[in-house]
C-alpha cells in the first residue's frame, strides 16, 4: 500500500509526524486471518539521525474478532505503544521486534507492514467475546473427565532410588 510508505532518503535529520487512519481496506490488503475489521488511528513520530532512525509508534482504536466460543463478532479495543530502530547495517533484516537493521541503500520504510504486526500482538490469543470475560475456568457446566485413582504398583527397585534423593 502506497500511503504506509515512508521515503527516509528524503528525509531531513529531524522528527518527522506520520497520521494514518486504518479501515476496513487495510486489513483486506493484508489479509483477514487475524483481523475482518478494524477502526484505528496512527501516530507515527520518526527521528532521523545520523546512525539510525527511532520511530515511536501509537495505535488506537478497535477490531472486529470472531470470539472463539461463540462465533460471534464483536469489537475489541486496540491500544498499543512501541518504539522500533531502524538501525544501518550492512545486512537488511529483523533482528528482533523492535530493532530492524536497514542498508543505507534503503529509500523506504514500510510502516503499514510494521502497523499491521504491532496490531497483531494486540490480539489476544484467546478471543472470547465480552459476556465470557466474567466466566472462571472452572465453571459448573464444563466435564472433565478422570479415571479414578491409580494404584500402581511401583518397582521396589525405583522405591530404594528414590531414597537416595
Amino acid at each position: 500500500m502506497k500511503e504506509f510508505l515512508i521515503n527516509i532518503k528524503g528525509l531531513s535529520l529531524k522528527v518527522h509526524e506520520f497520521r494514518f487512519h486504518i479501515g476496513d481496506s487495510f486489513f483486506e490488503h493484508f489479509g483477514k486471518e487475524l483481523v475482518q475489521k478494524g477502526n484505528l488511528d496512527v501516530e507515527l513520530d520518526l527521528d532521523k539521525r545520523e546512525t539510525f532512525l527511532e520511530a515511536d509508534i501509537s495505535i488506537h482504536g478497535s477490531v472486529a474478532l470472531v470470539c472463539d466460543r461463540s462465533l460471534e463478532t464483536f469489537t475489541h479495543p486496540i491500544k498499543v505503544e512501541s518504539r522500533v530502530l531502524f538501525k544501518y547495517a550492512p545486512v537488511a533484516e529483523e533482528v528482533s521486534e523492535d530493532i530492524i537493521h536497514i542498508t543505507r541503500e534503503t529509500e523506504q520504510i514500510d510502516a503499514g507492514k510494521l502497523i499491521y504486526d504491532l496490531v497483531g500482538t494486540a490480539i489476544p490469543m484467546k478471543k472470547l467475546h465480552p459476556k465470557f470475560q466474567n466466566e472462571s475456568n472452572d465453571s459448573a457446566g464444563s466435564i472433565v473427565y478422570t479415571s479414578g485413582k491409580s494404584e500402581e504398583q511401583i518397582d521396589p527397585r525405583w522405591e530404594k532410588l528414590k531414597k537416595l534423593l
